[in-house]
């Protein structure tokens, strides 16, 4: 089996993380990367111990979501407190980041922004990304990552049941899932 390209490798671990996020509207995740070391990464989310967006709803004010902190602001901020630069870093998003992401970025010295897709890119985000001489480029992940936790807990849950009951096709669902999760990751490689 080939190995996993960087790229891919780093963009996967983002896809992973905005899997923690607790934003309604759009899960997005975000790792800050230096020298082929992860060095932070963030979902967006609610503020610690705060009220989130999946308990109450989105807190929604001129069409945006206040109570959410951006994945990669949540990235930064987690250098910030534990004194790790960022200097030369680059990060991974899984979407394209919004202009005050951006602005942020560009300030703490990243030199490179990968993001999976685009969403809603702005053009002054472009631009001020132009202009500062921060690489970017989109790199769509290419490893299946299970958006659906309740995916997960049903097909365990089922083959479960099927175990206990000493259920003998039981082992050959068992083979069927792990061959359908291989051929996933395997044809997105």
């Amino acid at each position: 089996m080939a190995r996993i390209a960087w790229d891919q490798y780093f963009m996967a671990q983002a896809h992973l993380l905005k899997s923690r996020s607790t934003c309604e509207r759009l899960s997005v995740g975000a790792v800050i990367v230096r020298e082929k070391r992860m060095i932070a990464g963030g979902y967006n989310g609610s503020v610690t111990g705060g009220v989130h967006c999946t308990d109450e709803g989105c807190y929604v004010v001129d069409g945006h979501c206040i109570r959410t902190i951006h994945a990669e602001m949540n990235a930064l901020l987690q250098c910030s407190k534990f004194g790790v630069a960022t200097e030369g870093a680059e990060i991974y998003v899984s979407h394209f980041p919004c202009v005050h992401c951006t602005k942020a970025i560009i300030q703490s010295g990243i030199r490179a922004v990968y993001y999976g897709g685009d969403y809603k890119n702005h053009p002054y985000a472009v631009e001020l990304l132009q202009h500062a001489g921060v690489h970017t480029e989109e790199v769509p992940s290419t490893v299946a990552i299970r958006d659906s936790e309740e995916e997960t807990r049903l097909m365990d849950e089922m083959l479960e049941r099927l175990k206990e009951r000493d259920d003998p096709e039981y082992e050959e669902f068992r083979r069927k899932v792990d061959n359908l999760t291989n051929e996933r990751i395997s044809s997105n490689l």
